[in-house]
């Protein structure tokens, strides 16, 4: 065999062991290229005031919204479908303004992101230091419960703005399909904090037996009849938080917790010991709450009867999990289309 054959063989040979180069796909992995799509821009009715907000601090047309955003954690997808569920519904979403507390070391990648997905959003980032937290925290029945950040609406009022005197506080779990406004809008009367309550809830079963055969404990709520309510959707008045420290109010009970564990749900018990009873009942159309399931099986659930303004995946079980895991709830469809995240595919980033 001519040399010059022996070559061809040989490449020949070489082409066909080598591995294939992979075509190119779509990862949700670089940091310079955004996790998620670009949301439409929405814009004002035409009925709308124009809002000055900071300009004007105290410009009574913005409605304020605090979050938490954690660029390292799933339920980043969900704080995005609900800033895009609350833009959706609105008939003044340039009227709204974002406050979005994370960790600092976060904020570039966050900020990349949120820009790149709602370039038109007024928004601004909040530092939380988790120590100022970490050291209260007792374990729960599940992990989730035990982030710092899942303790960060205590410190809205220490961490916005003073000219932020109201605030509508949304878990990440949630999506809105009603006017945000009208939630904004409810009347507090003397009350600090506004949210749907259900009664007919055991409270007895949000604490445990040495809370309530405790000689003191109890008498918190002398004087008061609490109701259960969930702390994902609240309307709370700053300045009154602010000027009876009720921050400090709510590490007490943590503290007390450190000491005779006396609750197991995370952060909503303190919310019930300090506020139950005290609360301006909301609609129950503004928290849908429960569509996750409990907090050890997250099994699929059905609405409460009723009208609904807002649908709220408390519980174990995410929307954005089981559609991934091809293992969705119903209700879970309602979720889907609020998702912006940028799928892995062969041929497109969408």
């Amino acid at each position: 065999m001519p040399p010059e054959n022996h070559i061809i063989t040989t490449v020949l040979i070489l082409l066909i062991l080598l591995p294939l180069p992979s075509p190119a796909i779509a990862t949700t992995t670089d940091t310079d290229t955004p996790k998620f799509r670009e949301a439409p821009a929405f814009r004002n009715g035409k009925n709308c005031p124009i809002s000055k907000w900071p300009k004007d601090p105290y410009d009574p047309s913005t409605i304020h919204i605090a979050m938490t955003l954690d660029y390292t954690s799933p339920y980043l997808r969900g704080s995005i479908a609900g800033i895009l569920s609350v833009l959706q519904h609105s008939t003044c979403p340039e009227n709204t303004f974002f406050h979005f507390l994370a960790v600092r070391r976060h904020f570039n990648h966050l900020n990349k992101t949120i820009t790149s997905t709602f370039p038109y959003l007024n928004f601004n980032l909040y530092n939380f230091n988790p120590s100022l937290v970490r050291h209260l925290i007792s374990s729960s029945i599940r992990r989730a419960l035990d982030q710092p950040l899942n303790y960060a609406r205590i410190y809205l009022a220490d961490l916005l703005p003073s000219t932020v005197n109201r605030i509508i506080y949304l878990d990440s779990d949630l999506i809105v399909v009603d006017d945000v406004d009208k939630l904004w809008n409810i009347e507090l009367n003397d009350r600090l904090l506004g949210a749907p309550e259900y009664c007919h809830a055991n409270f007895t079963h949000y604490f445990t037996h040495k809370f309530w055969f405790h000689p003191i404990f109890p008498n918190t709520f002398e004087n008061r009849t609490p109701c259960y309510f969930n702390t994902g959707v609240m309307v709370i008045d700053l300045q009154k938080w602010r000027n009876d420290d009720y921050t400090q109010k709510l590490e007490h009970w943590m503290r007390v917790q450190k000491r005779y564990r006396i609750y197991e749900l995370g952060s909503l018990p303190p919310f019930l010991l300090v506020f139950a009873g005290n609360v301006k009942q909301v609609e129950h159309r503004w928290n849908q709450h429960g569509l996750g399931g409990d907090n050890l099986e997250g099994q699929c659930r059905d609405l409460h009867p009723g009208p609904v303004s807002l649908l709220h995946w408390s519980g174990k079980g995410k929307p954005w999990l089981r559609l991934d895991s091809k293992k969705p709830c119903p209700l879970d469809s309602l979720w889907a289309p609020y998702d912006l995240l940028r799928h892995q595919s062969l041929f497109s980033d969408s």
